[in-house]
């Protein structure tokens, strides 16, 4: 009932009301993205509509956490480009038969922009919050999403976990510091722009976050710094086309996504280009204990030994600690 009123709500934020996958067709596309990218596709598509590609294409949009929003494009609300936070999620529609198996063979193996994880904080730091350890300290009060609806939630999740490892920490004590991590944290949101707007009315003293999230919300005056931790995980967010929509200006779409004119309207909302030399390394230093999803075997490996819906560790974490690990 609960995914059912949520698709209905997100059918609506899209524009439309058809069951069918597909967008408009003709010279329309549906955008179905994850809630935080929001602000950068908002400059991006009058762009992209300005190009040969694009003149005339009306767009509808959708932004929402990464898992609503794949299980909503899974279950019918009308979609001819996802722009997701995890891999995994658009390979649930592979799945579903909704996006073609070859959609990340290309160059850039579907990725469309870079980020890090970092530790939103008050202005001026008044906890003096630098390092992961800081944020299991007692009374510091941590916000971060769900990691059942949040792509970023797993990000910021896996970051935490393997910045132990980085530090030499075992497995376990990388465990046990997710807990302590998750037992400190005073509010779990349902998306990662929902746990920005927490932290920004007040509550929390860090936030773990997208580091493009943080810049976003300085560049709309919000009193707020942030900080890049030594240790830290690599994001990388997927675009694919849906088969079922309207294939070719979708194709046409996620092209520009990746020129240099788009990338740059990216770095300009806080993202890193996936284009190294469109990377401004002053603005975008790179951390030195930087690592992959890989480090860990990948999505697959990482979804069934972390957020497996019975035998998760992050599961049972958040379940021993009273917090919903249900879906939608």
């Amino acid at each position: 009932m609960l995914l059912a009123a949520a698709i209905t709500a997100l059918l609506a934020a899209a524009g439309c009301g058809s069951s069918s996958s597909s967008g408009g067709g003709g010279n329309k596309l549906s955008l179905v993205a994850y809630s935080t990218p929001q602000e950068a596709y908002e400059a991006i598509i009058p762009a992209f509509q300005k190009t040969s590609a694009g003149r005339g294409v009306k767009f509808t949009q959708s932004y929402g956490a990464s898992g609503d929003q794949s299980r909503a494009v899974a279950a019918g609300l009308p979609a001819d480009v996802v722009a997701l936070s995890l891999e995994p999620d658009v390979t649930k529609l592979v799945e579903g038969g909704l996006v073609s198996p070859d959609w990340n063979k290309d160059k850039w193996h579907g990725f469309v922009t870079n980020s890090v994880a970092v530790f939103a904080v008050r202005k001026g730091n008044p906890k003096n919050i630098r390092t992961w350890d800081d944020l299991v300290k007692p009374g510091v009060q941590v916000v971060t999403p769900n990691p059942f609806s949040s792509g970023g939630a797993k990000w910021n999740i896996m970051a935490a976990y393997g910045a132990q490892l980085e530090q030499g920490k075992s497995p376990a004590q990388a465990q046990a510091f997710l807990r302590a991590l998750l037992k400190n944290t005073v509010v779990q949101d349902k998306s990662a722009r929902d746990a920005l707007q927490t932290f920004t009315s007040g509550k929390g003293d860090v936030l773990i976050s997208y580091e493009n999230e943080a810049i976003t919300a300085q560049q709309k005056d919000q009193a707020l710094d942030y900080v890049i931790p030594d240790q830290t995980i690599l994001i990388q967010n997927p675009v694919a086309a849906v088969k079922n929509g309207n294939v070719d200006k979708a194709k046409a779409f996620i092209a520009f996504l990746h020129s240099a004119n788009a990338q740059k309207i990216y770095a300009s909302h806080g993202y890193r280009s996936t284009d190294p030399a469109l990377v401004d390394k002053r603005k975008y230093p790179t951390p030195p204990g930087l690592f992959t999803i890989d480090k860990f075997g990948g999505w697959g490996a990482v979804n069934d030994k972390f957020f497996d819906p019975q035998n998760g560790i992050v599961t049972k974490i958040e379940q021993g600690l009273g917090v919903s690990t249900a879906k939608g």
